[in-house]
């Protein structure tokens, strides 16, 4: 899982409880993986179809630096189904797990689905090109 992008949170984004509200959490989640798989399958023409088992485990207070890992876990003709872990920068304890995310290429005309062409193997050999030229491969 690579852990792409980090955010700050404000005051504006707690709860009653003073801690991170979960919608905040998830509309993060919602954007972060929609940017992932856009840039997974080089389309912005997608929508969110489906978000499955959302698991909070831990509070992000305001303050905390928060990342989100992403991970494509399937491959379907129209589909691309992702994992996003939210954790907390610094301690690295698990705010909240957003499974079985699916997004799917629409036509731009229509909103029906559309064949996006990629495979799973593409996809990580996509990858493994782009951290090659970015001087990020492990």
């Amino acid at each position: 899982m690579r852990f792409l992008s980090r955010r700050l949170v404000m005051p504006n984004d707690l709860n009653y409880a003073n801690a991170l509200f979960g919608g905040r959490a998830l509309e993060w989640i919602d954007e972060e993986a929609a940017i992932y798989a856009i840039c997974q399958l080089e389309t912005n023409y997608l929508v969110t179809k489906h978000i499955g088992e959302i698991s909070f485990e831990s509070p992000a207070m305001q303050g905390d630096v928060v990342e989100f890992g992403l991970a494509t876990k399937k491959v379907g003709r129209t589909s691309i189904t992702v994992t996003c872990l939210v954790r907390n920068k610094a301690t690295k304890k698990t705010i909240c797990l957003a499974d079985d995310i699916v997004f799917v290429r629409v036509d731009p005309e229509t909103r029906a689905p559309i064949p996006h062409g990629k495979t799973l193997e593409m996809l990580d050999k996509q990858t493994k090109e782009e951290l090659r030229t970015l001087n990020m491969l492990d």
